[in-house]
């Protein structure tokens, strides 16, 4: 297992459309052991290929919501092999989202409240099912990233120049 590189804005490969991926075998599912080790030391509950430089429709989440009786986070990793999002629900939802891309920046967007969900999964099993809260922001967040999309993209040119503003000052200070 290894730590990747996660790029971050203004990188101009997180505005990469990623290419579906052709076959699932044991180079992918190296991948996404190492985007799921990625991830977790991050930390963050959801990472796409592209953000660690792989365009590939390939997305892995955990939640992460529940806990043991000791107080850890119950992981219940999940892979998302060539998404597509069908049916986004009319009724939105706000959510304070944050990325791995756009560290320690954090926004309000509104996203459809719910959507169902056709992918594969790492053994190439297809799946089809609805996801809502919390779940379907995450899922529509990381496959904005697949279509070169970073969730500051979402708000105004105002808040995005001050978001942008405090990343490059953070980084000036580090």
């Amino acid at each position: 297992m290894a730590l990747l590189p996660i790029l971050e804005v203004p990188d101009p490969r997180l505005r990469t459309v990623s290419s579906p991926v052709e076959t699932v075998d044991d180079e992918l599912r190296a991948l996404i052991d190492d985007m799921f080790d990625t991830m977790y030391d991050a930390p963050g509950i959801g990472l796409a290929a592209i953000q660690v430089g792989v365009p590939k429709r390939l997305i892995v989440m955990d939640l992460q919501e529940k806990e043991d009786e000791e107080g850890k986070p119950i992981r219940e990793p999940r892979v998302f092999i060539n998404p597509e999002i069908l049916d986004p629900a009319e009724e939105q939802s706000v959510y304070t989202e944050g990325c791995l891309s756009v560290p320690d920046q954090y926004a309000d967007v509104e996203r459809p409240a719910r959507c169902r969900v056709k992918w594969m999964d790492e053994k190439g099993e297809a799946h089809d099912e609805l996801f809502e809260g919390l779940l379907a922001t995450c899922i529509q967040h990381e496959m904005d990233h697949l279509e070169g999309i970073v969730f500051i993209d979402h708000l105004s040119r105002l808040k995005r120049d001050m978001i942008m503003k405090k990343l490059n000052k953070a980084r000036k200070a580090a």
